[in-house]
């Protein structure tokens, strides 16, 4: 199996890294962006990324063409419903699909309507995006992919890691895929949450241990949940986070920081939604998650206008 056309959904930080690589490997008409009404009108007349123009090609949900060997959905979580509809008329018999989302149900839910097409991945990026464009550091992204186990790789996992090499996009691709989606997860409920409702950037963790207490406390909810779903994590893998974030930029700013900054919709559906349902669930208490919950809709709310 071979790689030779590549289609993303979903030009955010993490759908601009990905095609921005891909475009310097895949020929013309090998790489299409899937999008239509006014995000097609504004793609196509260019998008600055890393202060370089690209000019993608992009295509319309209706258009009917030769199917993608590989397609990548990197939209926002309430986006994903739409998305899955979408990609149809690039999906083929042999196609991959590949959900770059935050959380940890947007596999099942493809695979509810793609079944075993769908693989497992996760993206690690910090960025910024502004009405200007999308910047990163690309030598610190990296992409964790696989099946959901991965003690021998499958011939599709080889041909997107050959991919991946010829690309320059650094990958890992973990043993267990369900445990690092879950661990990222943690990382997101935690950082994402926290830094959105205090204003604080990611240096805040490296100097506040007040902040760490705090982020600390919302992962071991994640890690609860998890345990009770046959996934464990230990109290070192929780302090080895610190670690991680020492290495970030001090004046970095998590995803949801920014959207409540530039008064953008939040995935707090995603994380303190999703954790308080499958917390009911599994029969375990999610306490900071409920105070996260009300105090990011109070500052969407206030960001509408409504308070």
């Amino acid at each position: 199996m071979k790689i030779e056309k590549v289609a993303i959904i979903g030009i955010g930080a993490i759908g601009a890294f990905m095609a921005s690589k891909l475009s310097s490997v895949l020929s013309n008409g090998k790489l299409v962006v899937i999008a239509e009404g006014e995000r097609k009108a504004r793609l196509e007349k260019g998008l600055l990324i890393n202060s370089k123009s690209y000019q993608f090609q992009i295509v319309t949900p209706e258009e009917k063409s030769e199917p993608a060997d590989l397609v990548m959905i990197a939209t926002k979580y309430q986006g994903l419903d739409a998305a899955t509809k979408a990609i149809k008329n690039q999906v083929g018999k042999h196609t991959v699909i590949m959900s770059l989302l935050n959380g940890v149900n947007s596999e099942e839910k493809l695979q509810e309507v793609y079944g075993d097409k769908v693989i497992y991945a996760l993206m690690r990026l910090s960025s910024i995006r502004t009405d200007e464009g999308i910047s990163f550091n690309e030598r610190n992204g990296y992409i964790e992919f696989g099946e959901e186990r991965n003690d021998v790789l499958s011939e599709r996992i080889l041909a997107i890691k050959t991919l991946f090499e010829t690309a320059g996009i650094q990958y890992k691709i973990p043993l267990d895929m369900r445990k690092a989606l879950w661990h990222k997860y943690a990382c997101n409920v935690a950082e994402n949450q926290s830094s959105a409702i205090l204003g604080i950037p990611f240096g805040a963790w490296q100097v506040s241990e007040t902040a760490n207490h705090l982020r600390e406390a919302a992962m071991r909810e994640v890690f609860a949940v998890a345990a009770k779903k046959g996934i464990i994590f230990t109290e070192e893998e929780l302090l080895a986070q610190r670690e991680l974030l020492s290495h970030v930029p001090y004046g970095n700013k998590t995803s949801m920081l920014q959207d409540i900054e530039n008064k953008r919709a939040t995935e707090v559906e995603m994380f303190a939604g999703e954790m308080i349902a499958m917390g009911k669930e599994v029969g375990v208490p999610t306490p900071i998650n409920e105070v996260f919950y009300d105090a990011i809709k109070i500052l969407e709310e206030k960001n509408k206008g409504l308070i």
